[in-house]
């Protein structure tokens, strides 16, 4: 495609796109929309399809069914045209742990035809960028994760991507680590990219993308930006930790009334949740009588607004950061009073 037959479409364009692995249906028709310019939060568990989804908009793998184009590029029908203009950097650093941090990235640079001064000098600007010039020069084996994850994400821009895609980008790494990611993501963005990020962080999500794509079990189960995703279950949301473990059910029970779904109950770590409509002053107030009533104690206690974690509960019934069939998952899900 020619500079003057330039795309006019979304950057990326995904139409009822299937993919299986012998029996297991890891995408099941999944559409996704993302304008230029723009971030598109991909949100959901373990095993949901996400990683599956990347692996297919990046051409390592070829989908079963339905189509997929990255700035009107077909996946399928023209692969290398795709590779030429997209940045991945995925949930392990694919980088050479023998060679040094400069030696990775100006390899990328041979990989991508650039010429000797471009890539020395592309190699200088991104070990600057991402805070790697005192370690250069060293084999990267002696990275910390953080470093390593940098420099991953530094060898997805070696070619200046029109499109990058970030597949758990923050997975492993420290609160303060994830920060500086996100910072530097954020740039990204400023600079006019396109990105689609995986994340099965809801605060990630939260704060990164312009729109959320809800995936679990291979399928989309809900769009739209943080707020409309939230307001989807509207209201307040009381919350608060029962001391005595044993009287979950009892409480949940006693509170059944003010809440407009099923309390939920995290057996773990005693929390019920209370989903309370615009009512939360008048829920608070009643909620304490009761558990006075019920000589309960609790710490805590309090209403806030929905959390895209609420919205991931409320849509799938467990956590977006375990899978549904696993032992949390089950519990959290089955486990409401």
């Amino acid at each position: 495609m020619t500079t003057a037959q330039r795309w006019e479409g979304p950057a990326i364009f995904v139409e009822d796109v299937y993919k299986s692995f012998g029996d297991v249906r890891a995408l099941c028709g999944i559409d996704l929309v993302v304008e230029r310019g723009k971030v598109l939060g991909l949100l959901g568990p373990n095993g949901a399809g996400k990683t599956t989804a990347v692996k297919i908009l990046t051409t390592l793998l070829q989908p079963d069914r339905g189509r997929a184009l990255v700035e009107g590029r077909d996946v399928v029908r023209s692969p290398a045209a795709v590779r030429e203009i997209i940045g991945l950097a995925g949930q392990s650093a694919a980088i050479q742990e023998e060679l040094t941090g400069r030696e990775n990235l100006e390899i990328m640079g041979r990989l991508y035809h650039l010429d000797p001064d471009t890539r020395h000098r592309r190699a200088a600007e991104l070990l600057e960028r991402f805070d790697l010039l005192d370690a250069a020069d060293r084999p990267t084996k002696g990275y910390s994760g953080g470093m390593q994850r940098r420099l991953d994400l530094a060898l997805s821009l070696v070619s200046h991507p029109e499109v990058l895609f970030l597949d758990e980008p923050t997975t492993g790494l420290d609160p303060r680590s994830r920060l500086g990611m996100w910072e530097v993501i954020r740039e990204l963005v400023a600079r006019g990219a396109t990105l689609l990020l995986t994340t099965q962080y809801l605060e990630e999500a939260d704060e990164l993308a312009d729109e959320i794509v809800v995936i679990d079990h291979g399928k989309v189960i809900a769009a739209g930006t943080s707020e409309e995703l939230k307001n989807r279950i509207g209201g307040d949301v009381l919350e608060f930790t029962v001391d005595e473990r044993d009287r979950l059910g009892e409480v949940a029970e006693t509170l059944r009334a003010l809440s407009e779904a099923e309390p939920t109950i995290d057996a773990e770590t005693g929390t019920l949740t209370l989903r309370v409509g615009e009512g939360g002053s008048r829920a608070l107030v009643e909620t304490v009588r009761r558990l006075d009533a019920l000589g309960v104690h609790t710490e805590g206690l309090g209403v806030r607004r929905p959390s895209l974690d609420d919205v991931f509960l409320a849509l799938t019934g467990h956590g977006a950061e375990e899978p549904a069939d696993s032992p949390h998952g089950r519990r959290r899900a089955g486990r409401r009073a």
